[in-house]
């Protein structure tokens, strides 16, 4: 409703402070000196927003944002594939931010105004079955975008599957601008430092580490892998309903083969997991991880960068961006584009073979004139 005060000022003349509150709505007032100013402001602001942006009151104005972060939170998020965490805590800082607000009331406008404030906080980061880490960094254009996803990823759920809104309002707002994908890979004495200090941290850490460093696999595929899932006879991993929807098979190196069978005969009998804790759920490797690095003096690194270690020795090693691809799992080259300049020397010696095959009963002029 609208409430218009009117009030007389020292020169004797008049003022008219007008205030609309609508359940649902921050409270917006203006201040004119003639009355027509002051409906003409009324009509224009308390209308649109009892009408809730054209979306039925019956349902857009019953329901709070933090309703729909609940259920997305309690029904949906333990269906993801990897995340889950992190995925969370940008939900949660959501909720927080905005929760009280029915969905009828966000707009781009709004949501613009959080994207911001999320470039000038300190970066927070996730710890299993702990609050998140303050770190000493305000957060990039990517986690910035990143936060963004996440709370686009539910309204877009509210739109398509609970129909508690026409559209997604975070569709309008325009993303931070991101620097160049990040590739960060070890180099040989800092894959033999950070294997050493991850013996010391404990078995499965080495273990974890090792696999992803001879397969590119995600920590999620690996922490979740069960004995039945990994083919002792044929040397095969078999990781299942992976990041982009898809089983991958991937092959058991020989080093990688003899400390399975070593780990196999220490491990705790109680569990299928390769990688368990004492309640047989899966065994949380991060912050072992994180000492490990610390130990071994490696700067600026993440256990997602062993998988572009992974890729770079094998784009060393010959292997062609396809193979590449095969290998981690992607469905596209895209992805892969990013060790294009590290395959230049087998891509010579495939134009190389080429050139052979096409130029071997043509005699070149090699006379320069």
């Amino acid at each position: 409703m609208a409430e218009i005060k009117k009030r007389k000022k020292k020169n004797g003349k008049y003022s008219y402070t007008v205030t609309i509150r609508i359940k649902g709505y921050p409270s917006l007032s203006a201040t004119f000196e003639k009355l027509t100013d002051a409906q003409i402001w009324i009509s224009e602001n308390e209308t649109p927003r009892k009408k809730g942006k054209h979306i039925k009151e019956s349902v857009s104005q019953k329901h709070t944002v933090a309703e729909l972060i609940d259920r997305y939170i309690e029904f949906e998020l333990p269906n993801r594939k990897s995340d889950k965490d992190k995925y969370k805590m940008h939900l949660e800082w959501w909720r927080k931010q905005i929760g009280a607000y029915y969905l009828s009331a966000l707009d781009n406008i709004m949501l613009t105004e959080y994207r911001d404030k999320l470039s000038k906080e300190k970066c927070l980061i996730p710890r299993k079955g702990m609050s998140p880490k303050v770190s000493d960094k305000t957060r990039s254009n990517a986690t910035v975008n990143r936060y963004m996803a996440s709370l686009s990823t539910v309204l877009s759920i509210a739109v398509k599957e609970y129909g508690w809104i026409e559209e997604n309002p975070m569709l309008k707002v325009i993303k931070k601008k991101e620097p160049r994908g990040r590739v960060r890979f070890l180099e040989d004495k800092e894959v033999a430092k950070l294997l050493a200090e991850c013996q010391k941290e404990s078995y499965e850490l080495y273990l974890c580490v090792l696999i992803a460093l001879s397969t590119g696999a995600r920590y999620s595929e690996i922490t979740n892998l069960t004995w039945k899932n990994v083919d002792m006879k044929h040397k095969q991993f078999h990781f299942l309903n992976t990041k982009n929807g898809e089983d991958r098979g991937v092959a058991i190196t020989s080093n990688v083969y003899d400390e399975l069978k070593a780990f196999k005969k220490v491990q705790k009998i109680g569990s299928d997991l390769v990688f368990s804790n004492n309640e047989n759920n899966v065994l949380y490797l991060r912050g072992q991880f994180e000492r490990a690095l610390k130990c071994a003096k490696i700067k600026d690194f993440h256990f997602h960068d062993l998988r572009h270690t992974a890729a770079s020795y094998l784009a060393k090693g010959g292997a062609s961006l396809l193979e590449i691809a095969t290998i981690l799992g992607h469905k596209t080259l895209v992805m892969v584009q990013r060790y294009s300049h590290l395959t230049k020397g087998h891509t010579a010696t495939v134009l190389e073979t080429m050139n052979q095959e096409m130029f071997k009963n043509i005699e070149l002029n090699t006379n320069a004139k």
